[in-house]
């Protein structure tokens, strides 16, 4: 892999130091996938639930990433999903990780995962990565410089009715969780056109800032689900409220994001002021 000798500390500088991270975890995972379907055994483990894998794969982008990251900005910190070198930074500046995003569909060969690597301080997401490796997409962006996908500028899309608009959605691992949000979750139906239910959140943001879809809600979310989509709908024209929910019997953390029309749309519906 190859790795920056110098990284800038600009907002384009830390995009292009995202995109090379993501992009050689993805590489790697692409081995591994092939692994799986050749029958290797990818040590698969279980974290908060026997639905909630981690496997093999997972622990090696992410150090993968790791190495990437600090050979460039050794003082940087790291807050990566499967916890194996987070760590306080002294610069101000943290690298929120998820080296693989839909684990489970990554096991099945179902092609909807993605690697997300953000770069993160006191104000938000400074810039940011989400490579899907069986397409090899490239979503990338920087505050204040746009959303991109590859070369081409990313828009969220304006519905004129929210009636028609097209909305993904996730489900925790937690069952209590799940059960209660897919019961408020078959009331979009009535509302919206349609549900999509990927198995990633980094590309189902991703997905919304290139207008793949009109607006995106889940909870029980962790900042690694997020911290590179939402600033991709933000510099795609989007909107993003954080909000937290009661489900399975405690306040969930989540996101609702899209367009300004879909977006307040969704808010009102969930009982909540845009």
């Amino acid at each position: 892999m190859r790795h920056s000798s110098r990284a800038g500390t600009d907002p384009d500088g830390l995009r292009a130091l995202a995109v090379e991270a993501a992009t050689g975890a993805g590489q790697l995972l692409q081995r591994f996938a092939h692994e799986l379907a050749e029958g290797a055994d990818l040590e698969v483990e279980h974290k908060a639930s026997a639905t909630d894998p981690v496997s093999a794969a997972d622990a090696a982008a992410e150090r993968a990433i790791v190495e990437t990251l600090l050979a460039a900005l050794p003082d940087d910190g790291i807050l990566g999903e499967e916890g194996q070198a987070s760590r306080e930074g002294r610069t101000g500046r943290t690298w929120v990780i998820d080296p693989l995003d839909g684990t489970v569909n990554f096991l099945y060969g179902w092609p909807l995962w993605c690697v997300s690597v953000a770069c993160v301080d006191a104000d938000g997401t400074i810039a940011g990565a989400i490579v899907h490796p069986p397409s090899g997409e490239v979503f990338h962006g920087a505050r204040g410089q746009g959303a991109w996908l590859g070369e081409r500028a990313l828009k969220v899309r304006q519905v004129d009715d929210p009636a028609h608009g097209l909305v993904c959605t996730g489900f925790a691992y937690d069952r209590a969780v799940r059960t209660d949000w897919g019961r408020e979750a078959v009331g979009l139906l009535s509302r919206f056109r349609d549900l999509r239910r990927g198995g990633a959140a980094a590309l189902d943001l991703a997905w919304v800032a290139a207008g793949r879809a009109d607006a995106y809600v889940e909870f029980a979310l962790h900042p690694w689900d997020w911290a590179v989509g939402r600033l991709l709908v933000v510099e795609a024209g989007g909107v993003v409220t954080e909000l937290d929910r009661e489900l399975g019997g405690a306040a969930q953390p989540g996101l609702v994001a899209g367009g300004r029309r879909m977006h307040d749309a969704l808010l009102e519906h969930l009982g909540h002021r845009a």
